[in-house]
């Protein structure tokens, strides 16, 4: 298949990252790749959704896979998956011998080794600058969910309608089920069963890099997990802080042990990114060296300075994050600088994922969350007209307008934007510039 023919198919189904930012698929593709890596790591504590779709749909998922490689005209493509996951590695080894492309890159359960900087270092050697994109070093980086989403939207002609999700912690049924785009977090979840605490909070995505939801909050393109745990629990307690308060804490508590450097794996990289001055800088109101703040434009936000690292219990990346947004509120670009060498000791400077989640008090929750691959009917949807980086898809519906799932209701629009699709048949309810709502049959 043609390059072009490739990006329009991705544009017009609305394939994004199925995770993270949710950056169009189609603006990833380019001729100037060597290397294409599927990302099955899925280093977040609690995650299983990517193992168990591989698992499942292995043979599309690699057929996509060389397929993009060979519409890229790539030499090869990995795929980046944690060793632990041996049932998902031997459904791939069943089917790899007819891909001579396609390789297999087995990783240790390393936080946060789903990082495309550090997947893209640990399978090829290579080194993104800082600021720089994985397309400066010829790599393109997809995870499994996307690779299988614009295998439904090549050979089966459908467009994204639906998200996995796993919904696990307390609830007595943990699972992982497609969910319409645009279901509530309160629907969703009673496909699992009943939540087992009184009052719970709702962590939409990982507990490291996730966000807090209630009940009304929108499952979308980007959604990869509901965590339910109690309100209390140390994971959602960080997640509410006061900034303003954790600022007068660094000045009051930071000991300069350099521990959140330490194991900072951008750094480790190479990455001019240290949160030990940062919190140093803040502590004592110091502006002399502005490098410590534009360095921060370098953090991807992981936490592990925060929520493992730091034995004050300090915010360092909550800190950093707010620098992160004055930066580019002030329309300042990060620019792309040489790395330093890689550290010699990286590897011990690796943080295993069972002791993360023993430090996050979340390995109780480490249960089966079995793959149901059915999309359950909903009665209601609110769909984002913006599920992606980039501008929203315009609504090309209206008020009273009787629509069938997989219909585009959205079209994107000029520059970098994608299509939305309806997720399930029936009527038309509310239509704004940020979401359309349909009410099922």
């Amino acid at each position: 298949m043609l390059i072009d023919e490739l990006k329009n198919i991705a544009r017009n189904n609305g394939i994004v990252g199925a995770g993270g930012a949710g950056f169009p698929a189609y603006a990833k593709m380019t001729e100037k790749a060597d290397t294409v890596i599927l990302n099955c790591v899925e280093c977040e504590p609690l995650l299983k959704l990517h193992r168990q779709l591989l698992a499942t749909h292995t043979e599309e998922i690699i057929q996509m896979l060389d397929e993009v490689r060979e519409s890229f005209g790539a030499k090869e493509a990995v795929i980046g998956i944690k060793s632990e996951y041996v049932t998902t590695i031997k459904a791939i080894e069943e089917v790899i011998g007819d891909f001579p492309n396609v390789r297999i890159c087995a990783l240790k359960a390393a936080y946060p080794m789903g990082d495309e900087v550090v997947l893209i270092y640990e399978a090829t050697g290579r080194v993104i600058k800082p600021g720089g994109l994985p397309i400066d070093e010829n790599v393109v980086v997809y995870n499994v969910e996307t690779m299988y989403n614009l295998y439904r939207a090549v050979h089966l002609n459908i467009p994204v309608t639906n998200k996995l999700v796993s919904i696990v912690g307390e609830i007595d049924h943990p699972l992982t089920v497609r969910v319409p785009l645009g279901t509530t977090v309160k629907e969703a979840i009673s496909l699992a069963g009943k939540i087992t605490v009184e009052d719970p909070a709702y962590v939409m995505g990982g507990p490291m890099m996730g966000r807090l939801g209630t009940e009304n909050t929108v499952i979308t393109k980007t959604t990869n997990a509901i965590i339910i745990l109690p309100k209390d629990h140390h994971v959602v307690v960080r997640m509410e802080k006061n900034l303003d308060i954790e600022k007068r804490r660094a000045s009051s508590s930071c000991c300069q042990c350099r521990t959140c450097t330490d194991m900072c794996s951008r750094h480790a990289l190479g990455h001019p990114i240290e949160p030990h001055k940062v919190m140093r800088a803040v502590a004592n109101h110091d502006l002399s060296d502005l490098s410590v703040f534009i360095n921060a434009a370098y953090c991807s936000g992981c936490g592990i300075c925060e929520k493992y690292a730091c034995p004050q219990g300090l915010s360092p990346k909550s800190i950093i994050q707010q620098f992160k947004g004055g930066l580019r509120g002030a329309g300042i670009k990060v620019e792309k600088v040489e790395p330093a060498p890689v550290l010699e000791d990286r590897e011990l400077r690796k943080l295993p994922v069972h002791r993360l989640a023993a430090r996050l008090d979340l390995a109780r929750y480490d249960k089966p969350a079995p793959f149901e691959d059915t999309t359950p009917v909903t009665k209601l949807v609110k769909i984002p007209m913006s599920q992606h980086i980039g501008a929203p898809a315009t609504p090309v519906v209206s008020v009273g307008d009787q629509v069938a799932k997989g219909q585009l209701i959205g079209e994107p629009k000029d520059g970098l934007s994608v299509a939305i699709h309806c997720s399930i048949d029936g009527v038309v309810q509310k239509v704004t510039d940020r979401e359309v709502v349909v009410k099922g049959k």
